[in-house]
């Protein structure tokens, strides 16, 4: 194996366990040691244009941010400009097709999208145009990011809904449901794109786009064309794996002409082979895809894709067979690709590759480096010409502009959850955040407005809901009163902040305190910590509303054993991690996102090497973002952490766990390499689980029940009923446990409301 190999598998090896290496961590703090970051809010030319800073905002799919038919809406254009507003340096659109009549994955019946378009009709120019002047008002420039298609990432329901197949490179599974064949393009077809690729490049120069973005990494279908792994033609011109990208290119040159940007992202490898190794000839979906493009092929074709015509390039690791990598989520390391994207510098450099303006090409790094001091370190030291921000921007629209005036301490963190910006379009819905509930509905929460009446308000409960609850209300003039059992704020989340791979938990906890320190110094906020509160009490103090945030409690099994001395909360575990002195063999159960990160802090943090996890239902972490259940379970499974679905506890006993599990069709729980489908999702090939249940033993010295929460609702009701205001609200995990997106996104619409 060769040098640039040999990185690709230390790198994917370590990414189980880096959190033990504390000069890693430390650079995961939203601290400001090398401000004022005089690399990162430097000039940079790209082509003809000049960007004010080396920030970029990274492209987030803008699914259901446009009209039906593809035109920018109020949302996505404001979406947009909040960012530029925020100081981004250039910022770069979601996917923009231009396959909808080849590829039918990306239009849906009725010729509608979940896409926005810049085909078909010159009315959605006028959309693009307002997003653009807009930008440029506030001294950014944008790129529109154009993608050849999903082909066999895109939905299977093409099929039911059209009759039509998905297509891809050559004869390839699908995504989503295997068993469904992806069909290959025709060569006509492949020219077909090329030329709308053209097309779509000239019409977004017209709509004053700065530059065109393609999208050629992660598995999407300029990928399947132009890596071997999923790209077997034998015959015709794109048997070529390099052919279809370069003449891509070519095209697009020839209509913006030689002084228009174009940028292409690219994985320096799929790293297929390192993450899965052995698997890859045992597991059906996989084995296709040994083949892939190695470093060496990367970057020669890279060398070609800028003979023909690309003037930057961002670069990371993997597709969606591995989708942690491409969207690493809070459990992976802070500046996780640098070493990718130093790779590339340095080629560029050692083989003195320009641009066809005789610059040198750009490299723009990404993946988690959203810390200021990391950011402005990467460049300082030449790893990259560029930083590249997703989610960062998604949880603060104002990041530049905040470490920019060194005020690090206000940037809103990002949690890495990948609640608001993935799953919620996965889900049906349209990009959001976690932490910061205005971002994609930017054109519905406007600047909270002054009251008219002033009111004495009560917030019970200081965890994430009732934070942005009584902070909103201060702000507006409210007289507020947040209070909190516990001797600081964050509710359950400290506890969830305690293993080392929620490190952006801890940060988001940080940023909580300093928001509502500030409040306490601005507003009229009153915290008072240590605090039970009663009805009695709150009848006492004549309030005009009183909100409970008052969070949730663990559930409690119900089998037989289970309340032996040995069987334990998850919550207990984290207050008190001494409980797992002398014990070797420990038994989690409940498989979902507690479960399975407490699992993982056992097994890596506190080094124990016999740990067993027991989820009921058919999958781990189900409604957890594929890439973060992904990495996490990967990586259980080289722990050897043994994970036992479809499995049901029949007892506990002094030294073992009774269970009775199903044993026909159950679902490889490692299984991570195919996604979860929605569970308004049919598939038609999905086999029934069932069969005799076998009863199996397992030694425990410890159980861990992590099943879940009640919502901890008894003092609303309470209130409700002795009248202790006259309007009283239940929020947060209180009202519904679950998601941080959720409660911070009811404190915040409430504390606006009233």
């Amino acid at each position: 194996m060769n040098k640039y190999q040999d990185t690709i598998k230390e790198l994917i090896d370590n990414l189980g366990d880096w959190f033990l290496n504390e000069e890693i961590l430390k650079w995961g703090k939203m601290t400001k040691n090398l401000y004022p970051y005089e690399k990162l809010f430097s000039p940079i030319r790209i082509n003809s244009i000049t960007v004010k800073n080396r920030i970029v905002m990274g492209p987030m799919g803008n699914i259901s941010m446009a009209e039906e038919m593809g035109r920018p809406s109020e949302k996505m254009i404001k979406y947009f400009v909040e960012r530029a507003k925020g100081g981004v340096g250039l910022i770069t659109t979601g996917l923009v097709p231009v396959s909808h009549d080849i590829d039918p994955s990306v239009t849906e019946s009725g010729d509608r999208s979940y896409f926005p378009r810049i085909d078909k009709s010159r009315t959605v120019l006028s959309g693009w145009r307002d997003i653009t002047q807009a930008v440029h008002a506030y001294g950014s420039k944008i790129f529109i990011q154009l993608t050849p298609g999903l082909g066999r990432v895109g939905s299977p329901e093409c099929v039911l809904k059209k009759f039509k197949l998905p297509v891809s490179a050559s004869w390839n599974p699908n995504f989503y449901i295997p068993a469904i064949p992806c069909r290959p393009l025709k060569n006509k077809e492949l020219y077909k794109i090329i030329k709308n690729a053209g097309q779509a490049a000239a019409d977004a120069k017209s709509a004053l786009f700065d530059g065109v973005y393609l999208h050629g990494h992660e598995g999407y279908l300029l990928e399947q064309l132009t890596n071997p792994a999923f790209n077997r033609r034998r015959i015709g011109k794109f048997s070529d794996w390099q052919a279809f990208g370069i003449e891509l290119v070519k095209e697009i040159r020839k209509r913006v002409g030689p002084l228009y940007p174009i940028m292409y992202r690219i994985d320096l490898s799929l790293a297929l082979n390192e993450t899965y190794k052995e698997k890859m000839s045992e597991v059906r979906s996989l084995c296709k895809f040994k083949n892939e493009r190695t470093v060496e092929q990367t970057l020669e074709y890279m060398k070609n894709l800028v003979k023909a015509g690309i003037d930057i390039f961002d670069v990371d690791l993997g597709c969606y067979d591995n989708w942690w990598l491409p969207h690493p989520p809070g459990s992976m390391p802070p500046g996780c690709f640098l070493v990718i994207s130093k790779i590339v510098k340095d080629y560029f450099k050692e083989n003195n590759i320009k641009t066809n303006v005789g610059l040198d090409v750009p490299v723009v790094a990404v993946g988690k480096l959203g810390y200021p001091d990391l950011a402005e370190k990467a460049l300082r030291d030449e790893m990259c010409d560029m930083i590249m921000l997703a989610r960062p921007l998604l949880a603060d629209p104002q990041w530049c502009n905040k470490v920019y005036a060194g005020k690090v301490e206000e940037v809103i963190p990002c949690i890495g959850d990948q609640e608001g910006c993935i799953n919620e379009f996965i889900e049906g819905g349209h990009p959001q955040c976690a932490v910061n509930p205005k971002t994609g509905n930017e054109d519905l929460y406007y600047e909270e407005l002054p009251v008219k009446e002033k009111k004495r308000i009560a917030v019970v409960g200081a965890g994430p809901a009732g934070v942005m609850c009584a902070v909103t209300l201060a702000k507006r003039g409210h007289e507020v009163t947040l209070y909190e059992k516990d001797s600081s704020i964050g509710g359950i989340l400290r506890l969830g902040a305690i293993p080392k791979i929620k490190f952006d938990v801890a940060n988001y906890l940080d940023y909580l305190n300093d928001l509502v320190n500030k409040a306490i110094e601005k507003s009229s906020l009153k915290v008072e910590l240590n605090k039970e509160i009663n009805t009695e009490y709150l009848k006492g103090k004549e309030y005009n509303v009183v909100i409970c945030a008052t969070g949730a409690t663990e559930k409690k099994i119900k089998v037989e054993g289970a309340n032996l001395p040995h069987v334990i909360g998850a919550i207990d575990l984290l207050k008190n991690s001494m409980m797992i002195d002398g014990k070797e063999k420990i038994v989690i159960i409940g498989g979902g996102a507690v479960g399975c990160e407490l699992a993982y802090y056992l097994a890596y943090e506190k080094a124990k090497r016999n740990v067993t996890v027991i989820e009921m239902l058919p999958y781990f972490m189900n409604g957890v973002c594929t890439a973060n259940r992904g990495h996490l379970i990967h990586y259980l499974e080289r722990k050897n952490v043994k994970l036992l679905n479809c499995a049901q506890i029949k007892s506990i006993k002094e030294k073992s766990v009774i269970v009775l599990r199903k044993i026909k069709n159950v679902p490889n729980p490692y299984a991570v390499w195919q996604p979860i489908l929605p569970a308004n999702v049919k598939n038609p090939f999905e086999k029934k689980i069932g069969g005799k249940e076998e009863e199996i033993t397992i030694e425990a010295d410890l159980v861990v029940v992590a099943i879940g929460f009640v919502p901890n609702n008894n003092l609303y009701y309470e209130c409700v009923k002795e009248r202790v205001a006259e309007t009283i609200y239940n929020i947060g995990d209180s009202f519904t446990p679950g998601k941080v997106f959720e409660a911070v996104k009811a404190g915040y619409l409430l504390g606006r409301s009233l």
